[in-house]
């Protein structure tokens, strides 16, 4: 590390340490702060990207937490990114993009993404069914079509849980995106005592929802996992299952706002950016590692909602299921594609 940088280093530090001192930050995120830091100048000096830019952006987010930590961003049931009078949604891709190896990053079915924006432009719905991967998939994908399909990479709205709008270290990043806010049922339970607020605050989502819906053109992307995808015990990554009713809950809300709406499987391989933990966490505050890596971006053909592999059951419950595994295996089926590129 040379004299500027390690200036810089001890420069942030002192401010993290001064956060603390004086009560701006609560001290468990002193060494969440410090081991973020340290994974992702690691990750860049590894891949011998330039460390100025981090050191800026790095002490610009600390300015951001104190600020969440002082007076926490209250989001709404559907949040639009926030761009001024600070750009949260350029402050996100620029810090993320420094680890992203873009010449190394693929996108496979573009011809897809441009048929989906001629649709949206038509004020036809899109509701993409996805695995999710990292905190960042948002920043991720928008980084990944910037280029090519700006107009979807900028308006895409994404069905965010609850730990994305309450954790102060990843709230900065969430601000500049486009969210629907929901309380996942991994979480609705904790704590007890709020249940019936968080249901409550779903049941606005939901509503909001369907007004976006039969306003038309709008493209939204949701996990039906819940969570994220993780490794298993051998250390291979897995795509987690689909939930047959968060899948059944958004057709039928689709079906309710009588606009033609597509449902496509879109698949992520961003593992490795920023790893989730390698079990789920109840509580807020979790180590974040990072790496300099490729990341890849797969559109797969429309599936009707009404004839896929399976419709032909007469069970209700287990044609739902059967639908639901026909979007989770065509994305697992690209996420092992994907990783092999």
């Amino acid at each position: 590390m040379d004299k500027n940088s390690k200036s810089n280093e001890l420069q942030i530090f002192a401010e993290l340490d001064r956060l603390v001192q004086s009560g701006s930050m609560p001290a468990k995120y002193h060494e969440l702060l410090r081991h973020f830091y340290e994974q992702v100048r690691l990750a860049l000096d590894e891949a011998h990207r330039p460390l100025e830019p981090f050191y800026r952006q790095f002490a610009q987010f600390l300015q951001l937490i104190k600020e969440q930590i002082r007076a926490p961003y209250n989001f709404q049931p559907y949040h639009q990114k926030i761009r001024k009078p600070f750009d949260y949604y350029q402050f996100s891709l620029d810090f993320i993009r420094q680890l992203i190896d873009l010449p190394r990053s693929r996108i496979v079915g573009l011809d897809i993404a441009t048929q989906i924006e001629a649709q949206l432009k038509n004020k036809e719905n899109v509701v993409f069914f996805a695995n999710h991967q990292t905190e960042t998939d948002p920043h991720a994908i928008a980084i990944l079509l910037e280029r090519t399909h700006p107009h979807l990479a900028e308006n895409i709205i994404y069905v965010a849980g609850e730990r994305v709008v309450t954790d102060p270290l990843a709230i900065p990043f969430s601000m500049g995106c486009n969210l629907l806010c929901i309380y996942s049922k991994r979480y609705i339970d904790h704590p007890i005592e709020l249940k019936t607020k968080k249901q409550m605050h779903n049941k606005h989502t939901m509503e909001k929802m369907s007004r976006l819906l039969s306003e038309g053109g709008k493209a939204i992307y949701v996990a039906p996992s819940g969570g994220r995808d993780r490794r298993n015990a051998e250390g291979i990554i897995e795509v987690a299952p689909f939930d047959p009713h968060s899948i059944e809950m958004f057709y039928l809300m689709a079906r309710k706002a009588k606009t033609v709406t597509h449902f496509y499987p879109l698949t992520l391989a961003t593992y490795e950016l920023l790893p989730p933990p390698e079990t789920i966490q109840v509580e807020l505050g979790e180590k974040r590692s990072a790496h300099f890596t490729p990341i890849h971006l797969s559109f797969s053909p429309e599936i009707d909602m009404e004839s896929f592999p399976g419709s032909e059951e007469s069970d209700k419950n287990e044609r739902r299921k059967k639908r639901a595994f026909a979007f989770w295996n065509v994305v697992n089926q690209e996420h092992q594609r994907l990783i092999t590129l």
